[in-house]
């Protein structure tokens, strides 16, 4: 189930076992383009009607009422409300420490630059629902566009075959106070918060996790809106020390290998004990877990356990993969972290496990896969906000510089540019 690679030897071997790909089967990319296509041109026609394939029901009304909302909060287990709701808070802290502040400032000449920062006007949280609904990742998308300052959130989430949408996800919109939820999902859904419908808004910006088929219809549709980024399949790396414990660290591979066939889990470590013991307690615990083939089915074709000859090594390993997450199962995990440039997000320590991420710790779980993390970053507030430049020029200071600035026009062959310049300089 779990291989073991020497990285001084079986290098190439360990690249195939982890190649990962951005790209999506041509039969994918047809889909979505017809999808996108159609409800771009068909409105809620059909959009009902992809959604009736695909969800298995005809809906009479694309959303949530605020009751129904509101009783599945007062319905559900008030321990897990608590949670939710202490989750919430962490989460929301955490966001608030990314808000940025438009400045100004007087240049010379009575010149005055700034940049000012808006919120988005309209955003779309997509949370996966179908087979498993995910409240945390609801959680962690309305979070950062609360905080942002975003004028207007709608949520949308698969309904089920009798049109209803899963009770957790309904309870946590409650707890984070987004009362525009959609039964919507799919490429459909994201088509038609990207363009619009007769009763769909066009929004702003798109971000949340999704199937193969949203992340596609996210990228395509880049352009008409803004989003987060591509989501693929989870996955984690640990570095370990020979301090580090083998149960621990199965048990963390094993949370991310349950999440999906093509999610990976990686151990790469100095010690050959540690491997050798890593390996031995994933075969033997694995048939007490309740996703045992998923598991499997994930550490045989994407897992692995790298022996390296160092540890500083074993971070330059790491960093080839840029992966989403980083678990140091290290003594000093901050010595190590100097060493480390590339990952979503790093866990420091034995106690630092994924999922106090996933759910509770307060910075985002949504975060860049694919080796992405070597050029992107986590959902936070600056994915819902702009940045819009002013300048105010003075006449004094274009009757200074305005003469070079025509000059730098005409070196591009910019008439128009220049005279533009030259316009006011006869007219001051």
């Amino acid at each position: 189930m779990l291989n073991i690679y020497r990285y001084e030897t079986d290098r190439e071997a360990l690249k195939k076992q982890l190649e990962r790909s951005v790209t999506f089967e041509p039969e994918v990319e047809r889909t979505v383009h017809d999808i996108l296509a159609a409800v771009r041109s068909g409105g809620d026609k059909a959009l009902l009607d992809y959604t009736e394939r695909f969800q298995g029901v005809r809906l009479q009304e694309m959303t949530v009422s605020g009751e129904e909302i509101r009783r599945a909060y007062e319905q559900a287990d008030s321990r897990f409300i608590g949670v939710l709701e202490e989750a919430y808070r962490n989460i929301t802290a955490f966001h608030r420490h990314e808000i940025e502040k438009s400045f100004f400032y007087e240049a010379e000449g009575g010149v005055i630059l700034g940049q000012r920062v808006t919120p988005m006007e309209r955003a779309m949280l997509y949370v996966p629902g179908g087979k498993a609904a995910y409240p945390s990742s609801l959680l962690m998308n309305a979070a950062p566009a609360q905080v942002a300052g975003v004028g207007q959130i709608f949520l949308t989430t698969p309904c089920d075959s009798e049109g209803n949408v899963s009770s957790h996800i309904l309870a946590a919109a409650a707890v984070a106070g987004i009362g525009s939820v959609y039964k919507l999902g799919g490429a459909q859904a994201v088509a038609a918060f990207a363009f619009g419908t007769e009763s769909i808004p066009k929004v702003d910006s798109i971000t949340g996790p999704g199937n193969k088929y949203v992340a596609l219809a996210k990228k395509q549709v880049f352009g008409h809106v803004a989003i987060d980024s591509i989501a693929g399949p989870s996955e984690v790396v640990i570095i370990a020390d020979e301090s580090a414990d083998p149960d621990f660290i199965v048990l963390d591979m094993f949370a991310q290998a349950e999440h999906d066939p093509d999610a990976s889990a990686v151990l790469i470590t100095p010690s050959e004990s540690l491997a050798d013991a890593v390996r031995q307690r994933a075969a033997n615990r694995i048939e007490t877990m309740l996703r045992k083939e998923v598991i499997a089915a994930s550490l045989s074709s994407n897992g692995a356990v790298v022996i390296t000859g160092s540890m500083e090594e074993a971070c330059r390993v790491s960093d080839s993969l840029a992966p989403e997450h980083l678990e140091l199962h290290v003594e000093n995990p901050w010595d190590l972290l100097g060493s480390i440039h590339h990952a979503g997000a790093i866990f420091m320590g034995a106690y630092s496990c994924e999922t106090v991420g996933d759910y509770f710790a307060g910075p985002n779980h949504t975060l860049p896969t694919n080796g992405t993390a070597r050029f992107f970053s986590p959902l936070s507030v600056r994915d819902f906000i702009k940045h819009t430049s002013i300048i105010s020029y003075s006449r004094r200071q274009l009757l200074s510089c305005g003469e070079k600035i025509a000059s730098f026009a005409d070196h591009e062959g910019l008439q128009a540019h220049a005279e533009a310049v030259r316009e006011r300089l006869r007219k001051a």
